[in-house]
């Protein structure tokens, strides 16, 4: 399998990579509980614990509330997602889901949800995900909409399943979209501690099962006006959309950098014979660094929503994507019977992998998405 070689848009001023920025104590305090705390229990988490006490000390630190800072950094939390997962793909995509929820919290007009929840949210206190994967996946014509609501006095009553949802718990919260009668779409907070929201277990996965992923089944739930997100959604959702995307760059910078790390472990020993192999970590370090430098600089305007940008987020979450898979594949070549055994973290590695290319939005939507585009 041949690297794909970054085809990328011309960049702006040039990003350094994350290692050449100065260091401050968070992203140091990130990386310190990544190694100490997450590490041992990444094969534990993979398997199916849920790592609710390491989220909320993510969260007293202040890694969900870095694009809350003035000028939006997004770009400070995408490292962070990355740094976590160079240790655990299933925490780094756990960040995501919280990380989006503050996404979709600051950016609503509804004054009374951002004084109800966005500080708690921000602080890892309420935890929550995304339940945007249908709703994603209706927008660009590929299921239809599973959640149903009609409006009421003070709000809106919803019902239907929506079959995955993550980072959840019975006090946990998330982000979804329903369409009434008229086909008008609406974002809201969904809280899970509602008696009308019911969460079923998911059939084991093939890796991360520790994501606190459940079916939603939702049987005329009232959601008050202040737990509106955006009324309608599509203009919102135009406002958001980079943000959400970009965002889970994070997952694929820090598996590829994990996998660039596992082949070089493996060069002493095993470079002789490595040496045959067609693809080398200096290239998929050098593959790395364009997708560091493309995702970074875009990372530095989330609200440009004309269409040349939005393509270039688009492109480069699909490359994200088909590099994590690639680099996963050709780490395991590299750590050879090694990296097969169960205990190796390769195979786990590569499992994780095939998460970033499925997770929606997936490569074929990616791809649809830009065959669609002028």
């Amino acid at each position: 399998m041949q690297v794909v070689s970054p085809v990328l848009p011309p960049l702006g001023s040039a990003v350094p990579p994350p290692a050449a920025m100065p260091e401050t104590l968070l992203p140091r305090r990130i990386r310190d509980i990544a190694t100490q705390a997450l590490a041992p229990l990444a094969e534990d988490i993979d398997k199916g614990h849920y790592p609710e006490a390491i989220l909320r000390a993510f969260g007293d630190l202040g890694g969900f509330s870095q694009h809350l800072a003035e000028g939006h950094a997004l770009g400070d939390t995408i490292e962070s997602m990355a740094t976590i997962s160079e240790t655990c793909l299933s925490t780094g995509f756990m960040h995501w889901c919280q990380s989006t929820l503050v996404w979709y919290i600051l950016n609503s007009e509804n004054e009374a949800l951002k004084a109800k929840l966005l500080k708690d949210c921000a602080a890892g206190k309420r935890l929550g995900g995304t339940g945007l994967s249908n709703p994603m996946k209706t927008i660009f014509g590929i299921e239809q909409m599973k959640l149903k609501g009609e409006r009421v006095e003070g709000g809106y009553k919803v019902k239907g399943l929506l079959p995955w949802v993550s980072n959840l718990g019975p006090d946990h919260l998330f982000g979804g979209m329903f369409e009434t009668p008229d086909g008008k779409r609406i974002m809201a907070v969904i809280d899970c501690a509602d008696p009308a929201v019911t969460l079923k277990a998911c059939e084991p996965f093939l890796a991360m099962d520790g994501t606190g992923t459940y079916a939603v089944q939702v049987r005329d739930l009232f959601i008050a006006d202040d737990m509106i997100l955006a009324d309608p959604a599509m203009p919102y959702i135009k406002k958001i959309r980079a943000g959400f995307v970009l965002l889970q760059a994070g997952m694929a910078i820090g598996l590829v950098r994990d996998c660039v790390r596992m082949m070089e472990e493996v060069r002493p020993s095993l470079g002789h014979i490595n040496a045959y192999l067609e693809v080398q970590p200096e290239d998929i370090a050098a593959q790395l660094e364009a997708i560091e430098a493309e995702v970074f600089e875009l990372a530095k305007t989330p609200y440009d929503t004309s269409d040349a940008y939005w393509k270039r987020v688009v492109s480069a979450r699909l490359l994200g994507g088909e590099a994590s898979v690639q680099a996963a594949h050709h780490a395991m070549l590299h750590c050879g019977a090694r990296g097969y055994v169960a205990a190796h973290r390769c195979q786990r590695r590569l499992r994780e992998a095939y998460f970033v290319a499925i997770v929606t939005p997936a490569t074929k939507q990616l791809r649809k998405m830009l065959s669609e585009m002028p």
